[in-house]
């Protein structure tokens, strides 16, 4: 059997195990439950996990949603320091996608619009901009994060982790696993829930 096979064997066990988990997670990220506020709160998410701790950053988020949105930029530079983020120009991407975001267009194609936020928005790269559409509701996304990368690769699905992830190669391993999903009759932002949960054994929260 060819790994792509083999893989899609394994997702549909995970599947069986996991959907009415995976069903519900993603039932709350839904385009209708965010106004212009929360979007722009779950864009800060974004531009904040980019290269950092998923858990660090959860908590960092948590103790500035407020502040993402109208502190000056020394002041949420500080504030996100106390709260252990450690980049500091994560500070200055902040406040500027509270402008650079006014002027994306969120009735564009999906994938129109994933490379307009790419374009504009300050901080965000291919993963990041798929991480934000998910958290918004979108579903023709992969996020290739360290663990989706992990169990392709465990899979025989890519031959290696990249040490860099191009446009040009985030695209590409995105189209084996827009095969998979297909296969599987589920949308992208299902399979990377199931592809999260074969790495860690849990579902992802954020």
């Amino acid at each position: 059997m060819n790994p792509e096979k083999a893989f899609i064997k394994k997702i549909s066990k995970v599947k069986q195990e996991m959907s009415v988990s995976c069903k519900s997670k993603l039932k709350e990220l839904r385009k209708d439950s965010f106004d212009e506020k929360d979007r722009f709160k779950e864009l800060c998410f974004c531009i904040l996990v980019a290269g950092s701790n998923l858990e660090q950053t959860k908590k960092a988020w948590q103790e500035n949603k407020e502040n993402f949105l109208t502190l000056k930029k020394e002041d949420l530079k500080k504030k996100l320091k106390e709260s252990g983020c450690r980049f500091n120009q994560r500070a200055e991407y902040i406040v500027e996608a509270r402008k650079s975001i006014k002027g994306i267009d969120f009735s564009k194609d999906s994938s129109a619009l994933r490379e307009s936020l790419v374009q504009n928005i300050k901080g965000l790269g291919m993963k990041e901009a798929s991480h934000f559409l998910r958290n918004i509701g979108y579903r023709n996304f992969a996020i290739l994060d360290t663990h989706v990368l992990k169990t392709l690769k465990k899979n025989g699905l890519i031959n290696e982790v990249p040490k860099t992830l191009t446009k040009k190669k985030y695209l590409e391993i995105e189209k084996v696993l827009e095969r998979v999903s297909k296969t599987l009759k589920i949308s992208q932002a299902e399979l990377d829930v199931y592809l999260f949960y074969l790495d860690s054994k849990r579902i992802p929260d954020k």
